[in-house]
């Protein structure tokens, strides 16, 4: 099998378990189809929320699945002794390496703000063919340099604003477009001073978008949320929190988007309202891009590392308990039973006692009582301060942030 198979294979087993001939099978297998290319450009989960929760100490080892990548540079800003990252699209993989490979290969923070904060300056693929493409591997290097649309390269993306690619990003846009229709300008939101007006701006300009039919009816499709990067069993989860109707479940998240967090210090709302970090570089954005943590980051690089693996599987090659923190995203949402019972036996096998595992679900719910085998699970126990780690999540997509610490 070629590379571009076995991600295609892995991919399919992550997400298909449904018939081809059901209509929810054939939905996952249109997921996994869009997941072999960029889905996220920016990873969708708040890393301060990641760090205050593991409260990693330097020189612990982290495992963590990678997406977009911010989480994943974001964890160096902590010392760790390493940061061993997977994810299943190829595409996340060679953003990930051009990430590492480009903090410590570009001359100084402005050209790496450059880079990926504005992400739309016009000497960038300059920047990667000077600096960069030199210390990239092949793999990656064939991945950026392939054409891309109309672009002659992928690399190119970075001079036409990156963010506004890939699943998420082709999400967002049809986001304004629609609010264009419903003539929604998101300058007044952006513009805000304080809560008050945010919550002003939601009730009066997006709220009444929620009561929109043709609004109602595409909320209501799961593969109109496919650029979010929810698939179908994670759609099923989001629509319980809602009592079987997923748009009620939307509208309170976006509100907790808009209303909950100051939009001065809220680079998530940025990037859903505005496309992109904020056009001056003086708004917020991901602890990796902040120019206090640029030492730190370009020091650490080299301790970072991606594989196009799962991560139960990437686990299962590893000798002994030597891993101090594992990421898991929302993947475990898209798992069954026995897939869930095989990553937390690979996870336990590995765990050093204090162990802390991180996740996110697109329910409130903690999925896994009664999922996982209860001889793993009663090794781990919940932390109380979940709770609180969901309230100060950013990015407000998510239903629940858990926090788990194992005890030997």
């Amino acid at each position: 099998m070629t590379e571009t198979d076995i991600a295609r294979s892995q991919i399919a087993g992550a997400v298909q378990q449904n018939s081809a001939l059901s209509r929810t099978g054939l939905q996952e297998r249109a997921f996994a189809r869009m997941f072999q290319g960029l889905v996220y450009a920016q990873i969708w989960e708040d890393p301060v929320v990641d760090l205050d929760g593991l409260a990693l100490q330097p020189g612990e080892r982290v495992v963590c699945i990678a997406s977009g990548g911010c989480n994943l540079m974001s964890y160096l800003t902590a010392a760790p002794g390493a940061v061993d990252a997977v994810d299943l699209s190829p595409a996340h993989v060679a953003l990930n390496r051009l990430k590492i490979a480009a903090a410590t290969a570009l001359p100084d923070h402005a050209a790496f703000y450059d880079f990926f904060g504005h992400a739309d300056r016009p000497g960038n693929p300059a920047l990667y063919d000077r600096h960069i493409a030199p210390v990239l591997d092949a793999e990656s290097r064939a991945w950026w340099e392939t054409r891309c649309g109309r672009l002659p390269r992928r690399i190119d993306m970075f001079a036409r604003g990156f963010y506004r690619y890939g699943a998420l990003g082709k999400f967002i846009g049809a986001m304004h477009v629609v609010s264009k229709l419903g003539r929604v300008d998101y300058a007044p939101l952006l513009a805000a001073t304080t809560l008050d007006d945010q919550r002003a701006f939601f009730d009066t300009q997006i709220a009444p978008l929620f009561e929109n039919r043709i609004v109602r009816f595409l909320a209501r499709r799961p593969a109109a949320l496919f650029g979010l990067g929810i698939p179908p069993a994670q759609f099923e989860k989001l629509a319980q929190d809602g009592g079987g109707d997923v748009v009620p479940v939307l509208r309170e998240r976006t509100r907790k988007l808009m209303c909950d967090f100051p939009i001065s210090e809220n680079y998530f709302a940025w990037a859903a309202f505005n496309r992109g970090y904020r056009a001056d570089g003086t708004g917020p954005v991901p602890p990796y891009l902040e120019a206090r943590n640029y030492e730190a980051v370009r020091e650490y690089a080299p301790r970072a590392s991606i594989v196009n693996r799962s991560l139960t599987d990437m686990l299962a090659d590893r000798d002994g308990a030597g891993t101090d923190a594992y990421v898991l995203l929302d993947a475990q949402d898209w798992m069954t039973d026995a897939q869930l019972a095989g990553l937390w036996t690979q996870i336990t096998r590995t765990a050093r006692t204090g162990a802390r595992v991180l996740f996110r679900t697109g329910g409130a719910p903690d999925i896994l009582p009664g999922r996982v085998p209860h001889d793993l699970l009663r090794r781990w126990s919940y932390q109380p301060q979940s709770r609180s780690l969901w309230e100060r999540d950013r990015s407000a997509i998510y239903g629940g942030v858990h926090l788990y610490r194992f005890e030997g």
